[in-house]
């Protein structure tokens, strides 16, 4: 083990940095998100709390390296970032007692059963923020409401994404008094993310001409790339120039992308990772790095989200969206319901069952580029409107902390 597992394992214990023990302000808040995901959430609302609170003393802890390292490239405005304790009594006892918070929030649906009996203990406000329960995650915690119902009750508050995560709160124990509305804060941010620059710089690093119509298959499972891979053939036979770049959900399947494209006769491709000092020849990428996705959508002509074709829920189909872009998908959306259902009425969103209604659904659009404008345009704006997630979280942590 090297010296920074070393050290995140001693943070992960509760033996946090003395720096981190002398941060001094007023109200003390503790905000907690696990990985990327939670850290892109917690940024619009960790933002809206100094702006509230410009005395505070805020921490942010995280639970992976990727995490950590995201947050501290994007959320300035705290005053230290730790690990967040494994959930032993001894470790959250510990920590809670070098920290004293005054309110601890943790973003999605993280909950520690310890250490949310301990804060309670203590005297700590406590509040769930951003929280989603997936129709999987669901139907594992229905099995156990009877462990769950005494956990959520030490929640001051339950902070829920959309009316479904709060109906599955409810009914896994939490008491409805406490469970409110209001919106994704993940998406606060999405417009303002979606940078002309960044478009412009991603376009130079993958060496993709303005003119040149792009199909991005993004965040795919297994099963799915050789039904994408066969729409994309048959793509080609009309758009003899469509660039395909193909991004699997998790890195370590590269291999198995390859695989897949070599067995269809597409053997020509190059990775991401050696565009740093190659020219690009080929007409498939295989995005092989971690945090470019985003930023990748801004190219897309044609764009598949993953995730949806198999029965794994769906991936985040507003990312894409926000750049102004239609987005296809398959029928396994169910931990992204109103994402489905906020783009399918903008008419942004398309439900395609296999490769064949892709590319019938896809031709329409690059044989159309004006109603795709406007279609992609139409999505943009629904997301626009739902840009308050954030005030109404910070708004209900006022009230924890109406004290200060």
């Amino acid at each position: 083990m090297n010296k920074e597992k070393q050290q995140i394992l001693k943070e992960k214990l509760g033996l946090l940095p003395l720096s981190v023990s002398k941060i001094e302000g007023t109200p003390r808040i503790w905000v907690n998100a696990v990985s990327v995901g939670e850290v892109v959430a917690a940024g619009s609302i960790v933002k809206l709390l100094r702006e509230t609170y410009p005395s505070a003393s805020i921490i942010l802890s995280t639970g992976t390296e990727t995490g950590r390292k995201t947050a501290e490239q994007t959320i300035k405005e705290v005053d230290g970032y730790i690990y967040f304790p494994l959930d032993f009594p001894w470790v959250v006892r510990r920590v809670l007692r070098i920290l004293r918070p005054h309110l601890f929030i943790t973003i999605e649906t993280e909950i520690w059963p310890n250490f949310l009996s301990i804060a309670r203990k203590m005297g700590i406000k406590t509040m769930l923020a951003n929280g989603r329960i997936s129709a999987r995650s669901f139907n594992r915690y229905r099995r156990t409401r009877f462990l769950w119902k005494k956990v959520l009750g030490n929640f001051d508050a339950m902070s829920m994404i959309s009316k479904i995560d709060a109906e599955r709160i409810k009914s896994i124990g939490a008491e409805p008094e406490k469970v409110f509305i209001s919106g994704n804060s993940k998406y606060d941010t999405l417009i303002s993310r979606a940078n002309p620059g960044f478009k412009a710089e991603i376009r130079k690093l993958l060496q993709i001409e303005p003119y040149e119509a792009v199909f991005l298959a993004a965040s795919t499972h297994d099963g799915e790339e050789k039904i994408i891979i066969k729409a994309y053939k048959n793509l080609l036979k009309e758009f003899p120039h469509l660039i395909f770049i193909i991004a699997p959900r998790h890195i370590k399947r590269v291999a198995s992308v390859e695989k897949a494209l070599r067995s269809e006769g597409l053997s020509d491709f190059i990775h991401r990772s050696s565009l740093q000092h190659t020219r690009r020849k080929s007409p498939i990428i295989i995005l092989d790095v971690i945090g470019e996705l985003f930023y990748v959508y801004s190219l897309g002509t044609i764009i598949f989200c993953g995730g949806s074709l198999v029965k794994k829920g769906g991936q985040n189909i507003l990312e894409p969206a926000c750049w102004g872009k239609v987005v296809f998908y398959g029928p396994s959306m169910e931990d992204f319901l109103v994402e489905r259902e906020l783009l399918g009425g903008a008419g942004a969103g398309i439900e395609v069952k296999g490769a064949a209604s892709l590319v019938r659904e896809a031709m329409v659009l690059l044989n159309n580029p004006e109603e795709r404008r406007q279609r992609g345009e139409k999505g943009r704006e629904a997301i626009q409107k739902m840009e308050d997630a954030a005030k109404k979280n910070v708004r209900l942590a006022q009230k924890l902390l109406k004290d200060f």
